[in-house]
């Protein structure tokens, strides 16, 4: 049974039923310094306060200390019936309140039973044929064709990809190491042989660039977790700067440091949209189409899809399952009798 207004406000100051912008303004605050103690992600934490103001906003800014299992079943319904939200979707908006109610308010949900779950797609990924993948890399130059070489080269997610530092490329070994990528799991992939000369150039260059923003009192860059604490000048060293920065800098809020951050993701989403319609191709790709052909054109190529996963960092092997569905043999990945000749006349 819900716990009524006098017993929520037992064991703490009285709290006012409808919330304020103020409150809520507050509540978001906590959340950021909360998340960010955590290690989360600027993306998901992002994505987590959408969720609590839509959550706040869905039951009219009511207290959370009101409204607990029942509310949230409510709410996670109303985004699948009324808002026709993807599984995907609405386990974010689930997981972000979990998250709220244990570790900002201080108050775990118990098991929250009987929602209408989002109806989950079964989509088949968008691929590009090894000669769409080419048409598309001619038509782009600089920077943006640099990132997509290695994406498609060596399968990391764009933002993966934008957000590797100098230190994680091993020309020696040819390997590219990705850090804190999706689930905070650290992975080693391959580094493509025909990117090695183009992309040496490139941090020459951007070597340069940072030398001179040191002459200019910059030079520093956003460190991971307590490392700026560990390593004090670490963030002004070549080893710890991006390899694809900003054109660029801002001021960190809390601490007022002037950085470059990596080049931001819309910039190559922009260039790869304009190289695919010059490129005549009707399919709805996208930059992460290359992602996509990269662990296809492997199992194509009949390289193991242990190996495969690994290299693309899934945590399961029937996400990497997927791109056996779109191989250039057809539906799942096998061939036609027709194609083998079993369908010709007088066999």
């Amino acid at each position: 049974m819900e716990p009524s207004r006098a017993e929520r406000s037992k064991d703490g100051p009285p709290f006012p039923a409808a919330l304020d912008d103020s409150f809520t303004h507050g509540l978001l605050v906590k959340l950021d310094k909360v998340m960010r103690a955590r290690h989360y992600s600027p993306k998901t934490l992002k994505a987590y306060s959408h969720w609590v103001v839509r959550y706040f906003e869905f039951h009219t800014k009511t207290h959370p200390r009101f409204l607990r299992e029942p509310a949230v079943n409510s709410f996670l319904t109303h985004l699948a019936v009324d808002r026709k939200v993807a599984a995907p979707t609405q386990n974010q908006a689930l997981a972000a309140l979990l998250f709220l109610y244990r570790y900002v308010i201080g108050e775990p949900l118990d098991r929250v039973e009987g929602v209408v779950r989002a109806r989950r797609s079964k989509r088949v990924p968008v691929v590009f044929s090894p000669e769409e993948a080419r048409a598309v890399l001619g038509l782009l130059e600089g920077v943006p064709k640099l990132v997509c070489m290695l994406l498609y080269g060596a399968g990391p997610r764009l933002v993966e990809g934008l957000s590797v530092r100098v230190k994680d490329v091993d020309f020696d070994r040819r390997e590219l190491t990705i850090r804190d990528g999706k689930g905070g799991n650290d992975r080693v992939t391959m580094l493509p042989d025909a990117l090695r000369d183009s992309l040496r150039e490139h941090l020459r260059q951007m070597k340069r660039q940072h030398l001179d923003d040191l002459q200019r009192g910059l030079g520093r860059v956003p460190m991971p977790t307590a490392l700026e604490r560990k390593y004090i000048n670490a963030d002004r060293g070549w080893p710890w700067q991006w390899v694809f920065p900003a054109s660029s800098h801002y001021r960190d809020k809390e601490t007022g440091i002037r950085h470059r951050h990596h080049l931001h993701e819309s910039v190559i989403q922009k260039a790869v949209k304009v190289a695919i319609i010059e490129a005549g191709i009707t399919k709805h790709a996208s930059v992460h189409t290359f992602r996509h052909s990269f662990g296809t054109h492997l199992l194509a190529n009949h390289y193991d899809i242990r190996t495969v996963q690994e290299l693309m960092g899934h945590k399961s092997v029937r996400t990497t399952q997927i791109y056996t569905h779109v191989l250039n043999r057809g539906g799942l990945g096998v061939r036609s009798p027709l194609d083998h000749g079993e369908a010709e006349g007088g066999r």
